[in-house]
Order: structure tokens, then sequence, then C-alpha cells
């Protein structure tokens, strides 16, 4: 074997890595988990990907998002990463969206194409609330990454279903506003169970969709990121089972 891949259909056997080839998978949020859970995931193969990413590097990226460098300041973050996943596997299909994602927009982007798995790497509630339920209306397999910041353990982090996370805000808010649209289980999520620093955490009134600013270290969005798409690419593989909660 000598292609780039070499190593992963050593591991997966070249039936198995048909199944990657063959996949389609969306990633939603570019930012410091869904940027590296976007490259993971091409890293392993996957023939298609749409991402999505309406934001812009900005300087305060750059302790924590794979597409945030000092030459890259003022760029999009869906063309750094077009560029960089293209760089990776040039024969990988993308479909690139530079667009804030809410509402009907949300049907829209589910009906673009027919996908085999979707990463929720969005970072605001309503519009993450609204692309899972929209998902799982579909039966289209979901990991959602819960709050990464104002946390440190990296051996606090687990996979689970979203009704037995616990100790993240995120979570807490979500299983809240979920739980009023009758759906309380039946998808993965990335959560840590570490006790969020509530001094790292500051209330911001000028951000665009965003009501807190929150403190972060280089590798927790990272390692989040890289658990996202272990499930995704596990459940394509057949490794993982996605049970379909009634």
């Amino acid at each position: 074997m000598s292609n780039w891949n070499e190593r992963t259909l050593l591991l997966v056997g070249e039936e198995r890595y048909k199944k990657l080839e063959q996949a389609h998978v969306l990633v939603v949020g570019l930012g410091g988990v869904g940027a590296y859970a976007a490259e993971m995931i091409c890293r392993a193969g996957v023939g298609t990907m749409t991402i999505v990413d309406a934001d812009t590097v900005s300087p305060s990226n750059r302790n924590r998002q794979l597409p945030a460098l000092e030459s890259t300041h003022g760029r999009l973050k869906s063309e750094v990463m077009r560029d960089r996943l293209q760089d990776i596997n040039p024969k990988v299909k993308l479909n690139v969206i530079s667009k804030y994602i809410k509402g009907d927009e949300t049907d829209l982007l589910l009906d673009t194409a027919t996908f085999d798995f979707v990463v929720d790497c969005i970072d605001t509630l309503a519009p993450k609330v609204n692309l899972i339920q929209k998902t799982l209306e579909r039966k289209i397999p979901l990991v959602s990454s819960m709050g990464a910041g104002a946390k440190t353990d990296p051996t606090k982090i687990e996979i689970n279903d979203i009704s037995k996370s616990h100790h993240c805000p995120l979570a807490h808010m979500l299983r809240k506003r979920l739980g009023k649209l009758g759906i309380k289980k039946g998808f993965q999520v990335v959560f840590s169970s570490e006790l969020t620093r509530p001094e790292a955490v500051v209330l911001v009134e000028n951000e665009q969709n965003k009501k807190s600013t929150v403190g972060t270290i280089s590798y927790m969005p990272p390692l989040f990121g890289c658990h996202c798409a272990s499930v995704a690419i596990r459940g394509l593989l057949g490794e993982l089972e996605i049970k379909k909660e009634d």
C-alpha cells in the first residue's frame, strides 16, 4: 500500500474503508471544536463533506482554533478549512457554506444532500437546538458537542446519550430546550463532567449571537473535536451502536 491513507486501510480494511469513502458528513461550526472534528473526519478518508461556518478568524481564536494563525486573521474559517482539507485529501468532495444557519435555513441545509452523519459544533443555543431537532426528525445519526470552556481536565471528557450528560451548563440548557420539544434522549454528546470554573465565564453584551465569553485552554476544544469525530467515524464503520430511541 502506497496511498496516503495506507495506515487507515491497515486498521479498518478495504471493505470498511469504502464506507468512509462513500459517506457524506455534515459538520456545522468550525471553531475550536468543529475544525478539529472536520479535519479528523477528512483524514479518516470520508469522501464527501459539507462544512458550515460564517465566522472569520480573529486574534482571540488563536489559543485553541485550528484555522487561526496570524496569517489567517480576517479570513473566513470555512475557506481556511476548505484549503486545509483539500490539501489533506485532494479527492475529497467539499461543499462549503459560509453562512450563519438559523430558522428555516436549517431545513434547507439538511435537505441539500443525503447525509450519513451530522456533527454539531455550534456554540449558541437556539441554532443548536434547531439543528438537533431537525436532524433527529430526519433520523440522521448525530453527535453534538457540549461546552469545552472553563475546564482543563481531559480525563473528564465523556461520550454518552444527552440524557446522561451532567456538570455542563450548555448540556443543562440544551436538555431543557429539547425537553419542551419532546426530545429527552436519542443522540450522542461529548461533554465534560469537570465542574465549570465560574471565574472563567464573563457576560458580554456586544458580541453577535453570544451572551458570555468563556475562558479556554488550548487542548480542550481540540479533544472535544476528536471525540466528536470518533463518534462519526465509528458510526460510519459500524463499530458504534447508534440507538434510535422511541
